[in-house]
């Protein structure tokens, strides 16, 4: 017994000794090498990837909103990075921001994010960092950051270094909050002003587009938060319209369209960029190979990540029909060069895993992509510390000096379009102002916008400058007619199942005759659909179906109103059993409304006909009860204001954003009524537009004093506006897109080329209301002394361009000198002018001041007739102006 205990105590002693060798051996056993942040990142990468399995690196290729409520036994193989949010909202955008429940302050996100990252670092098999993205046009979207000035009114700023320090400051509330990627800027050109994006863009010319991108890519960039510019490479095609395919050729891409978006990658360090929803040359952007890989990554060198647009992915299937399937569409745009699928919710990720599970991608093209990612979070330091200091975040957003420097951006943001008999700037001593319109005292923010902090209104604006007692107030018409509007849920019943429901019956057929057997059988609550993506139901063919709609219509009051459809033709409506429309035509689309009187709480029997031979199809049932007429006398309230006052300032602005293109620029509703009866009272007219794109004034432009262009001036603009109205500053903004005078003009831009032979039309000229680079100021400036650093150079040199501006007027004010050139005799045809230099100064009254202006090779240099770049040898006109139009000085400058 004795022995037996002694060989049990030593047997204890050498399982107690294994396990302490076990144990020790576990602890002293070195991290594996991606997790030394001394090696090499290249080699981090490489050892890291060789460890991951298929499914760890489709999921380092999926990006969506979220965080750990979607289940972390659904994140155990990690993600590339998640959308985090708290109460975002999107004005004037289609595609609002996702939001996946409210993380309230900076802090709590800043909070939140570091949870995430500790999850992924410590429970997950690999330990690999999530890159949290946001929107961060101009500001970032969530709630407590500060909101500058929309896109196109910091490019109407013309000031590279303003702009710099809005992007520094957007980056401090970015990053203190753990976002290490935002999804902006957007360096699309804006050629067509009718398309509704506009206002997110940097205007129309490549080289603005450029220097403005550049200043705001590399604030982010040098501070480790990750750009996204966006959408590669072009997002807007016929009629202005969004995400038409596109057919450019090489040239136009490479002169255009490409230049901001390659010096941004070689210049700034863009680390990401966002491809387009639209197709070019037949192939969509995001499974493009000529674009993504032979020109973004081969051709530029771009070591960078592309990713999708939202859903973009799956376009080549149900959208551009280049794909079979969902898993097709994967394998096409991944072994083309797109790097991360971007998609709205987690349970998008069959549809793409399917294509890994298969062995359809190849695996070169995954790890590729998956390299990439890897490579810039090595690079961030997330593998090492991810965490933030989540009181920084609250720190930092919204801070004081932010909040100043979104008021200044906005007072330099704005353009004076017009100024007779010096209406402007008010004098403080005005005795009373009226100030009208709906954008009076509602702050609209732009697309792709927080909600903003203590939003300074125009009226509050205004008031903190003479005081709310000076102000006499009217809020003008709506922004936008309306004339019926869809029947709502309450007015409509049927019966299903023996007993009455709310809503119609919808009996649905796979023909367009109402033929056989219902597909789908269900009730409608309210007929108001936008079929233009997809059918009504799985079972059917978008664009071979059609719809039987029974039920009863009750009026909640007695009265003869205007019933019918706005819709697709193919369509008849019975009412109380009679036809009361029918256009069973395909056309067009169409809104046919007819009167019939109704009883209050008696219900009418009504039976809808349609069918869909086409798809892209809409279709509303639509009434006016309800709708007051009462425009007239909003105007006549408008007028009696104007009356009241010394002068009167008219507010009048447009909608536009994603899904949003305007076909019409002119002012919507009864807003022209509004200015031009506000005018007829004598009193002097100032008209405050806003917006973020063109507006054409034909039938008002002659009966106002003075025009100001607001764009959507951030949280603090109305302070900022307040500034340039009673001359506290001098307007110098200059409009980065041309104003047509009429939308059949479009699209119009400056740089046009050679006609070759007339650019008018029998009844209207091809000149613009407004040029690009156009704006004016309240005092004036003179041009003098065009001088040459040499007026002869070789191919390879830089010539200094200098001139001296002088502040003529009597109150002080900034200038925009800006620099354009002419190739006078090329192998291929030039633009009739291209904008090469610009610069903002400040100057005193009665001060001068040498302007100097660099012309690189670069900035001569074109496309020959086999695309290579290079300097011909020649003239060029060198011309110095105040806009594209207003050229004060030029002179030859020889290339030998």
């Amino acid at each position: 017994m004795k022995y037996k205990l002694i060989i049990k105590q030593v047997f204890a002693c050498l399982l107690l000794g294994g396990i302490i060798t076990i144990s020790l051996s576990f602890t002293t056993k070195k991290d594996p090498p991606y997790k030394n942040p001394k090696l090499p990142v290249e080699k981090r990468v490489q050892d890291l990837l060789n460890r991951m399995t298929l499914e760890e690196k489709f999921w380092q290729m999926f990006m969506i909103p979220g965080d750990l409520s979607i289940g972390k036994d659904k994140l155990k193989h990690g993600i590339f990075g998640f959308q985090i949010s708290s109460k975002g909202k999107n004005d004037n955008a289609a595609e609002q921001i996702m939001d996946y429940g409210s993380t309230g302050s900076a802090q709590d996100m800043a909070n939140e994010i570091n949870k995430l990252q500790k999850y992924f670092l410590e429970e997950t098999r690999l330990g690999i960092p999530i890159i949290p993205f946001n929107e961060a046009l101009h500001g970032l979207a969530r709630d407590g950051a500060t909101v500058y000035p929309q896109a196109i009114g910091l490019a109407a700023t013309w000031d590279t270094n303003l702009v710099g320090d809005v992007a520094k400051a957007i980056t401090k509330e970015t990053k203190t909050r753990g976002i290490r990627q935002i999804l902006s800027p957007v360096l699309n050109i804006a050629r067509d002003v009718r398309w509704g994006r506009v206002e997110e863009t940097y205007g129309e010319d490549p080289y603005l587009t450029t220097q403005m991108g550049l200043s705001f890519i590399s604030e982010f960039e040098n501070e480790g938060v990750i750009t996204t510019p966006k959408h590669f490479v072009t997002n807007v095609g016929a009629g202005g319209r969004d995400s038409y395919p596109i057919s450019f050729n090489e040239r136009l891409l490479e002169e255009i369209y490409f230049p901001a978006f390659k010096a941004v990658f070689q210049k700034a360090g863009a680390r990401s960029v966002m491809t387009s929803y639209n197709s070019l040359d037949g192939t969509p952007c995001t499974s493009n190979a000529w674009l993504l890989r032979d020109k973004l990554k081969d051709e530029w060198g771009f070591d960078g990540f592309v990713i999708s647009d939202a859903g973009a992915t799956g376009g080549a299937s149900v959208l551009h029909f280049t794909a079979a399937n969902y898993a097709e569409a994967t394998e096409d745009a991944v072994e083309a060069g797109l790097d991360v699928m971007f998609q709205t919710n987690y349970n998008h990720y069959p549809l793409f895993w399917e294509a890994y599970e298969k062995g359809m991608v190849d695996i070169k093209a995954i790890d590729e992509a998956v390299r990439r990612i890897l490579r810039a979070k090595f690079e961030l330091g997330l593998f090492e510390d991810p965490y933030v200091d989540a009181k920084e975040a609250d720190k930092w957003n919204g801070h004081k000096t932010h909040r100043e420097l979104a008021k200044k951006a906005a007072s330099k943001s704005m353009v004076l379009l017009k100024n007779e008999n010096k209406t402007l700037p008010i004098k403080k001593t005005s005795k009373k102002v009226a100030l009208i319109g709906h954008d009076v005292k509602t702050v609209r923010l732009g697309g792709y916008s927080g909600p903003g902090n203590d939003l300074v209104s125009m009226y509050r604006g205004v008031a903190n400058k003479i005081g709310k007692e000076n102000i006499t107030y009217a809020p003008g018409v709506a922004l936008t007619e309306v004339n019926y509007k869809p029947i709502a849920s309450a007015n409509l019943s049927s019966i299903k199942d023996g007993k009455k429901v709310t809503g119609l019956k919808g009996d649905y057929f796979d023909n367009i005759s109402l033929a056989g057997t219902p597909k789908v059988e269900r009730i409608d609550k309210k007929v108001s659909f936008g079929w233009t993506l997809f059918s009504p139901h799985e079972d059917l063919p978008y664009d071979w179906f059609s719809v039987r709609w029974t039920g009863k219509i009750k009026a909640t009051k007695t009265g003869t109103f205007n019933v019918g459809i706005e819709g697709n033709d193919g369509y008849r409506m019975y009412l109380d059993g009679k036809l009361l429309i029918d256009n069973w035509q395909k056309q067009s689309y169409n809104t046919i409304l007819k009167e019939f009187s109704f009883e209050k709480g008696k219900e009418y029997d009504v039976k809808i006909e349609f069918y869909e031979s086409a798809g892209n199809a809409k279709f509303k049932l639509v009434w006016d009860a309800g709708i007051q007429d009462n425009w007239k006398q909003e105007i006549k309230d408008a007028v009696i204001a104007a009356e009241n006052s010394d002068v009167a300032v008219v507010f009048a602005g447009i909608h536009e954003g994603e899904f949003r293109d305007r076909a019409l620029l002119a002012l919507p509703g009864h807003q022209e009524e509004l200015i031009k009866a506000v005018a007829q009272t004598g009193k002097p007219t100032v008209v405050v537009l806003v917006g973020g794109s063109a507006i054409t004034m034909a039938n008002w432009i002659k009966d106002v004093d003075s025009i100001v262009m607001a764009w959507y001036a951030g949280e603090n603009g109305g302070n900022g506006f307040a500034d340039i109205l009673f001359g506290d500053e001098n307007p110098a903004g200059r409009l980065p897109i041309t104003f047509p005078v009429d939308e059949a003009q479009c699209p119009l831009y400056y740089n046009n080329k050679p006609t070759g032979r007339g650019d008018n039309y029998h009844n209207l000229t091809g000149q613009p209301l407004f040029p690009f680079g156009y704006g004016l100021s309240y005092t004036n400036f003179e041009y003098s002394n065009l001088e040459f650093s040499k007026n002869n150079i070789s191919s390879d040199e830089t010539v200094q361009v200098t001139c001296t501006v002088k502040n003529n007027g009597a109150i002080a004010g900034d200038e925009v000198v800006q620099l354009y050139i002419k190739d006078e005799l090329a192998s291929v045809s030039r633009p009739i002018k291209e904008l090469k230099g610009f610069t903002r100064i400040h100057l005193k009254a009665g001060e001068s001041k040498q302007v100097s202006l660099e012309l690189t090779p670069a900035a001569l240099s074109l496309l020959d007739k086999n695309l290579n770049r290079i300097v011909e040898a020649g003239d060029f006109k060198i011309m110095i102006g105040a806009s594209s139009k207003d050229i004060r000085l030029r002179g030859i400058l020889n290339v030998k």
